[in-house]
């Protein structure tokens, strides 16, 4: 029994001798000024560590850039985009694992990475990510020419889904499901459906004609024939003077007006007849794909410019916005 107390003496005294001379270690580290700047970076390091792999993996936060999707997201709020609805991204930009079952479905709002984006490199796609995440959005150096940020990640609703047809008719989108044989103005397609409202136009329909008469006289005079342009074109082109759609107007109409104007002026142009016919016809989204459109669609880069993006290109779903305090809410509702 002796020996028994011996033996747990020596290990309680050996013990309380380690713990004292640890306290007296940290101690002193902590009084020395590299201990304690090293203590600040260690935990600072740590910390950047799991937001960056959080934001990966999990959750990601993004920053409205633009005006694509007023008044749903206004520039400047701030949001959670789930980032584990689609697949896993095995690194930034990279390739999609695990994706059966986790499929877009209609109306969702979605964050996918720019189709037009001009990549600076591998290294620094993958950088500038790991920065924007690590940073929770407040430092972006990925910046164009021009000094502006360059747009990486957009954030849009998926209109289209696979084997739609969509087109466009002066600020209209006119849907043909798959399946189906006859196109459907939105606004009904969406009441008809139980989907969010959000989607809207904002120039108004009777300034089209004005719009497209702009269009047409741009081609006239690219064409070098600006003294034959018809007047009735030239007094619907002066209804613009004063309206507050001068220079901020639906540019896909105006290049769908410009476009069939030119086929005009010459028929045996197969490309310029093609692609007048490309606007009459509407964008077909194929199976796999997803036609994305802002829901301010006379003031947004979407799918209309760059065609349907592949789902496997798709960052995350948006599912709450945390910023502004007071636009706090839940976004699965919008979709």
């Amino acid at each position: 029994m002796e020996r028994i107390f011996s033996f747990l003496e020596e290990r309680t005294e050996r013990r309380l001798t380690r713990r004292r001379q640890e306290k007296e270690y940290e101690k002193s580290r902590r009084h020395t000024v590299l201990g304690e700047i090293w203590s600040w970076v260690d935990a600072l390091i740590f910390a950047i560590f799991w937001v960056i792999i959080i934001n990966q993996y999990l959750f990601q936060l993004f920053v409205i850039p633009s005006p694509s999707m007023v008044a749903t997201l206004n520039v400047g709020d701030r949001v959670i985009v789930n980032k584990d609805s689609y697949g896993v991204e095995l690194y930034p930009a990279g390739k999609k694992v695990l994706t059966d079952g986790r499929r877009v479905e209609r109306d969702q709002i979605i964050t996918f990475y720019n189709p037009e984006y001009d990549s600076k490199g591998p290294v620094f796609d993958i950088l500038s990510q790991v920065v924007y995440m690590g940073t929770l959005t407040l430092v972006n150096i990925d910046k164009n020419e021009d000094g502006t940020l360059a747009e990486r990640l957009y954030v849009k609703r998926a209109v289209g889904m696979g084997g739609d047809t969509v087109r466009f008719d002066r600020g209209d989108v006119l849907i043909r499901p798959s399946g189906t044989e006859a196109f459907q103005e939105e606004r009904d397609f969406r009441a008809s459906n139980d989907l969010a409202q959000g989607p809207h136009r904002s120039v108004e329909s009777g300034y089209y004609p004005a719009l497209e008469s702009a269009a047409v006289l741009s081609a006239y005079q690219e064409e070098g024939l600006a003294s034959f342009a018809p007047s009735y074109e030239v007094r619907e082109y002066m209804k613009l003077e004063g309206s507050p759609y001068s220079y901020v107007f639906d540019r896909y109409g105006y290049e769908k007006a410009r476009t069939k104007a030119l086929s005009s002026f010459d028929p045996s142009d197969m490309q310029l007849r093609s692609d007048a016919a490309r606007y009459d016809n509407g964008i077909y989204v194929p199976e796999g794909y997803v036609l994305p459109l802002g829901d301010n669609r006379d003031n947004s880069r979407d799918g209309r410019y760059f065609g349907p993006v592949e789902e496997t290109r798709i960052n995350g779903r948006v599912i709450g916005r945390f910023w502004p305090l007071s636009a706090v809410s839940s976004l699965m509702d919008n979709q």
